[in-house]
């Protein structure tokens, strides 16, 4: 199977923006996420740019970047298009869509979350979970869940994903950490279709693929759920695990 790294990024965040281009510890937060990217050793790296700024300074880097149309309702769509331009012979068989807000992202994360499509045929699209260890993140509708299965080689099976705090009863609660790995048709197919229902009503674009009928596994992550920068204090931590973590 032959993997490409994609990673979507835009000034235009709500909570924080021009984000992509925050100083952590002397580079630019998308440098960051380019490097954990390059550190998991698995494929080449691309960045789906929706300005030019971005792309200027992830070439600067000594990276590649792709300018997308700015106007693409989602990162889903830009990592597509992405994709588009700069393998029109696909010759890539998985994408992963890393988020350019992920700079603490350890590498070996991502070589995990390929493994499902590598181990399972039928699974469409992989993406990552870890054990919710406390009750405030347990409430959090900011803490995405995800309902798995058993877990077997340290994979389960998402049957859904919900803002709510499920499945009921006793048992670990999972957090969805908001990286995929996609065979390419189930993308393609995934941009083509219109939002979903429940994709809709939970604010979660990943339902829309099990509404399509896709299935989905998780890599079940050790220890807690590394968190992306959405405001300036998820920026804060973030540059204070440079200073202790290089």
């Amino acid at each position: 199977m032959k993997p490409v790294i994609v990673i979507p990024a835009r000034m235009a965040s709500t909570r924080l923006p021009g984000k992509p281009l925050a100083d952590i510890a002397g580079r630019p937060m998308i440098v960051r996420v380019c490097e954990r990217a390059r550190a998991a050793d698995i494929g080449p790296v691309w960045v789906a740019a929706a300005e030019l700024e971005i792309a200027e300074v992830v070439e600067n880097a000594g990276f590649s970047a792709v300018l997308t149309d700015p106007d693409l309702p989602s990162g889903s769509d830009r990592v597509h298009a992405a994709l588009e331009a700069i393998d029109p012979g696909r010759s890539y068989e998985a994408i992963i869509n890393l988020q350019g807000d992920m700079p603490t992202l350890a590498p070996e994360a991502l070589r995990a979350v390929l493994a499902p499509l590598i181990m399972r045929a039928d699974c469409d699209v992989a993406t990552l979970a870890a054990a919710i260890d406390s009750d405030e993140e347990a409430g959090d509708p900011n803490v995405v869940k995800a309902v798995l299965g058993a877990a077997t080689d340290n994979q389960a099976r998402a049957y859904y994903f919900s803002r709510a705090t499920v499945p009921t009863g006793e048992g670990v609660l999972w957090h969805h950490v908001g990286v995929y790995a996609w065979r390419r048709m189930a993308l393609d197919a995934f941009v083509a279709a219109p939002p979903s229902v429940l994709e809709q009503r939970e604010r979660l674009e990943q339902l829309r693929a099990l509404e399509l009928g896709m299935r989905i596994d998780c890599a079940v992550l050790p220890g807690a759920a590394p968190n992306g920068v959405d405001t300036a204090e998820d920026l804060e931590a973030a540059r204070a695990h440079y200073r202790t973590t290089p």
